[in-house]
């Protein structure tokens, strides 16, 4: 029977593993990089925050997908939690923790990973609905929603916990992984598969929704009457969709990789040299999402921009995007309030009272 070490601090791991813990990260080197943390992760708090702001505040994005955008952004407010705590306890820190504490800062980062993931996985369903549909947004209700996002954290927190749960090499020290002294190199296999599987799965999904709707809108343009910015607009909003999914693929992406050497044991990939690089890159999807809701929807950065100079004015609410136009232009005259969407036919909906949604409730 194997002899297990639930009692042993983590340099005795990170002993046994050779991995290498940067003795040297002392004195300037510390408080620049302590410096820097702190600043990408205040902008990531405060810039998410305005996100979710704005989708709670503008009527406008009282849809499933920015529902849904919202948690995404939820998930990297969480993210900027997890990069804290990983700062002030890593480099020689790193050493010193319990196996508990270092069990918390990886999990940490594995949820947010995968609220991130599950979240974007989730985003690809409710677009291929959407789109197949000729609709912007899909007729998700708030309650399946809800449920949705309830489901993505608990995913989320499971994934997260899987190594605390057993899946480690406490009890088997020859099956540690250099990267992550306490985690089964089999785990690690198992983990990056499937992250990659995921992202090249999603990739796939929305190059077909993609090309799906400029098949559609060339065919539809030449019988429409709309101008050929309402007509572009679903086109631009899987754009935004696309960008966010591209960021999250490239910042991420090397990361994975990393862990998937390690946990093949490739003892000459070098992987101790780049891993807080990849890290970094990693970090700075969180830093690049609110900047990309903001860049590509002009009514999510007024909104924000309200927010932030304590504006009480909604006058710009109407007006038109200068670069994106708003996904919503158009609203039923039904007693229900609901939106008709400014879909892909749009040119030949907007202003009709006979339309196949009117009088839904």
């Amino acid at each position: 029977m194997n002899e297990c070490y639930y009692d042993k601090r983590m340099d005795f791991f990170y002993n046994m593993t050779n991995t290498d813990t940067v003795d040297e990260w002392t004195g300037p080197k510390l408080i620049v990089v302590l410096c820097f943390g702190t600043f990408f992760c205040l902008f990531i708090f405060i810039s998410n925050s305005l996100v979710i702001a704005a989708v709670v505040k503008n009527k406008r994005f009282h849809f499933p997908f920015y529902y849904l955008l919202a948690n995404l952004a939820a998930a990297d407010f969480f993210a900027g939690i997890a990069y804290v705590f990983l700062m002030f306890n890593t480099g020689p820190v790193s050493k010193t923790l319990t196996v508990n504490r270092w069990f918390l800062r990886q999990g940490l980062l594995d949820t947010s990973l995968t609220a991130s993931l599950v979240n974007l996985l989730v985003i690809a369903v409710e677009r291929h609905m959407s789109i197949m549909r000729m609709k912007i947004h899909s007729n998700l209700t708030k309650k399946r929603v809800t449920f949705l996002i309830i489901s993505i954290w608990a995913i989320a927190i499971f994934m997260g916990a899987v190594p605390t749960l057993g899946w480690n090499c406490l009890c088997d020290i020859t099956a540690c992984s250099s990267l992550a002294p306490i985690y089964s190199r089999s785990y690690l296999v198992f983990w990056s598969v499937l992250n990659l599987v995921v992202f090249f799965i999603m990739v796939v999904v929305y190059i077909r929704i993609y090309m799906y709707v400029q098949r559609k809108t060339n065919v539809l343009s030449s019988h429409t009457s709309g101008s050929i910015s309402r007509r572009r607009t679903p086109v631009k909003l899987m754009k935004t969709v696309m960008t966010l999914l591209g960021a999250f693929v490239v910042c991420w992406t090397p990361g994975l990789v990393v862990l998937l050497l390690d946990g093949l044991n490739c003892t000459y990939c070098g992987i101790q040299n780049v891993k807080r690089w990849f890290l970094l890159l990693a970090l700075m999807n969180s830093v690049m999402n609110p900047i990309i809701y903001s860049y590509k929807d002009d009514e999510m950065w007024s909104t924000m921009k309200r927010m932030i100079f304590c504006s009480s004015e909604d006058k710009s609410q109407d007006r038109r995007s200068s670069r994106v136009p708003s996904t919503v232009l158009c609203r039923s005259t039904d007693t229900s309030g609901n939106y008709i969407e400014d879909g892909i036919i749009q040119g030949t909906i907007c202003g009709k009272g006979d339309l196949g949604d009117k009088g839904k409730s």
